[in-house]
Formats: structure tokens, C-alpha cells, sequence
């Protein structure tokens, strides 16, 4: 759990993708963290056609990345689940990742990570840690 903690610390932008009648669509977002829940917390409006599509179905894919062309320097970490409204808590803490954000008033949302996939090539070629979180609780496990 410790490497994808750092990795998600070293990032900022995921990219979120919804389906609605059987289109898919993606978008860019920036994220904070919440370690201790582990949900990521976005700004977006409402009006967006991924909110709009998650207010349908409120499940989500997400990715984040390392841009890399080298092989064994590949991470990157796929999780699902679902988004819900942010909470108070949830929205300090994306104004303290990105103070600016404040004077956009933005509409702030929680993507709550039931699945995770984390791919880490330093760690062995195609080595990949896989969570899921427990039935009752914010623990992600491993499987």
C-alpha cells in the first residue's frame, strides 16, 4: 500500500471515464487524496457531460499515469467504484490541494474507490498489487 500512496502523492490530473448507452466518454481532472478514506475528490461542474453521465450511473473507471517510455520505470494505477457529492470534510481538502480553486466556487465531487489495480514494472516486470475494498469500512484490501 506504501508504493501507491507515494505514487498518488506524486500526481495530481487522473482521467475519469463514464458510459451512458453504451458511449464511453473520458475526462481530465485534478484530484486531492483522502488517504485515510482512499477517495480522490474532484472539482467539476455539473453541466460537464461526465457528471452529467454519473448522475445516470454513478459508476465510474478511473487511471492515473506516469509518462514514460522506458519499460521498467512503468506505473500507473486503474481503480473503479463510485461518485458521490463531497463532503465538508472531503471539500476542505481539495481547497487545501489547490487553494485557487476557492474563488471558483467549484462544485466538488468524491470518487469512492471499491477497486484498485496498481502496476509497477520497478517492482518486476508486470507486477501489479490489486485491493478491493472491505464489505463494511474505507480499508482497501489486498487480494
Amino acid at each position: 500500500m506504501k508504493k501507491i500512496l507515494e505514487f498518488v502523492k506524486e500526481h495530481h490530473l487522473l482521467s475519469i471515464s463514464t458510459c451512458k448507452d453504451n458511449l464511453p466518454h473520458s475526462a481530465n481532472c485534478f484530484y486531492a487524496f483522502d488517504k485515510k478514506k482512499f477517495n480522490f475528490i474532484i472539482a467539476s461542474d455539473i453541466s460537464t457531460r461526465h457528471i452529467k453521465e454519473l448522475h445516470v450511473n454513478p459508476n465510474f473507471s478511473a487511471t492515473i499515469a506516469l509518462e514514460t517510455t522506458e519499460i521498467g520505470k512503468i506505473r500507473g494505477l486503474q481503480f473503479s467504484g463510485i461518485i458521490k457529492k463531497a463532503t465538508t470534510i472531503e471539500k476542505a481538502l481539495y481547497i487545501k490541494n489547490f487553494p485557487y480553486a476557492l474563488a471558483l466556487n467549484p462544485t466538488l465531487w468524491t470518487l469512492h474507490v471499491e477497486h484498485l489495480k496498481f502496476t509497477d514494472n520497478r517492482l518486476g516486470f508486470g507486477k501489479k498489487l490489486i485491493y478491493k475494498r472491505e464489505e463494511k469500512g474505507a480499508k482497501l484490501t489486498p487480494l
